[in-house]
C-alpha cells in the first residue's frame, strides 16, 4: 500500500487540474493521501477534498508560517471544528500542520511556540496524533513535545541529526521522508533514510512543494510517491515492495482505525 502522509492537495497550484492529479496518483498506486490544513481559512477546502476523493484524509491546524494571518480565536475555531468534524463522515485523523519554523526571518518565535503548544494541547484533548513542521527548530519542537505530551505523529520533512531522530522515536513519532531524499547531494537525509530503523520511516511528497530531483524546479504531485519509495528502497538495499510494506505498516500504526475507509485506486466519488 502506498500512502502519502503529507500532501497539500487543496493548494491553489492544483486548482486547474486537481481531478487529473488525483487520477494520476491512483494510477501510480497511491491508496491514501493525508491533507494537512495550514490555517483556519482553508479548513473547508481540506474537508471538500476529502469529500470528493475517497482516498483523502483530513488534518487541521495552523501552520507557523501562517501566523501573520492568525488570531488568538483561531485556537478556539480549531477546537470547535475538530469537535464538530469528529462526529461526521470525514473525521480528522490528526492535528496539523503545526510546529515551529526558525528558518525564515520575521516570524516571532514566542508567538510560534504559543500557538504550537496550544495546538498540542488540543491534539492531546482529542487524542489525535500531530503532523509536525520542524524546519531549523527540531530541538525546540522536541522541548515542547516533552512538556506537552501527545500520542505521537509524524515529523514532516525530517532533516535533523540521528540523535534528534532517536528522540522523536522515543516519543512515539515517525519521520517523514520525501523529495529531499532523492537528491544525491542530500547526504545527511540519505544517510538517515538508509540507516534508521525501517519502522521509523513514512513516505510523503509535500506536494506541490519539495519536488524530487527529477522534477527540480517544477510542481510536485502525489503520483511521484512510487518513485520516491523506489529511492528509499535503493538506499536501504531492499526491494520497493519491502519498502512499501514497511512504510505502509508504519503509517497505519499511527492512525489505527482512522484509515479504515481506504479506497481502491480505481474507485471513488470523483467524476
Amino acid at each position: 500500500m502506498l500512502i502519502d502522509t503529507h500532501c497539500h492537495l487543496d493548494a491553489g497550484e492544483f486548482a486547474e487540474d486537481r481531478d487529473a492529479v488525483v487520477l494520476a496518483a491512483r494510477q501510480a498506486g497511491v491508496s491514501a493521501i493525508l491533507i494537512p490544513a495550514v490555517e483556519t481559512a482553508n479548513f473547508s477546502a481540506v474537508r471538500d477534498c476529502c469529500q470528493r476523493y475517497p482516498e483523502c484524509f483530513p488534518a487541521y491546524g495552523v501552520h507557523p508560517l501562517y501566523l501573520e494571518r492568525a488570531a488568538e480565536n483561531d485556537l478556539s475555531v480549531l477546537r470547535e471544528w475538530l469537535g464538530r468534524e469528529s462526529g461526521g463522515g470525514f473525521p480528522p485523523v490528526a492535528v496539523g500542520e503545526i510546529g515551529l519554523d526558525h528558518y525564515l526571518p520575521g516570524f516571532d518565535p514566542a508567538r510560534q511556540e504559543h500557538f504550537f503548544v496550544e495546538q498540542l494541547k488540543v491534539a492531546r484533548d482529542f487524542d489525535l496524533p500531530v503532523l509536525l513542521h520542524v524546519r531549523r527548530a527540531v530541538d525546540q519542537v522536541l522541548k515542547c513535545l516533552r512538556r506537552t505530551g501527545v500520542r505521537g505523529g509524524i515529523a514532516h520533512a525530517f532533516n535533523g541529526s540521528r540523535q534528534q531522530a532517536d528522540e522523536f522515536l522515543r516519543l512515539g513519532f515517525k519521520l517523514g521522508f520525501g523529495g529531499a531524499m532523492t537528491y544525491p547531494g542530500s547526504t545527511r537525509i540519505r544517510q538517515l533514510a538508509a540507516s534508521l530503523p525501517i519502522d521509523a520511516i513514512v513516505l510523503e511528497t509535500d506536494a506541490p512543494d519539495i519536488p524530487p530531483f527529477w522534477l527540480a524546479g517544477e510542481s510536485n504531485s502525489p503520483a511521484q510517491l512510487l518513485r520516491i519509495a523506489g529511492v528509499l528502497a535503493q538506499l536501504r538495499g531492499v526491494s520497493t515492495a519491502v519498502a512499501l510494506a514497511a512504510t505502509s505498516l508504519n503509517t497505519q500504526s499511527l492512525f489505527p482505525g482512522q484509515l479504515s475507509r481506504l479506497a481502491a485506486p480505481d474507485s471513488g466519488r470523483m467524476a
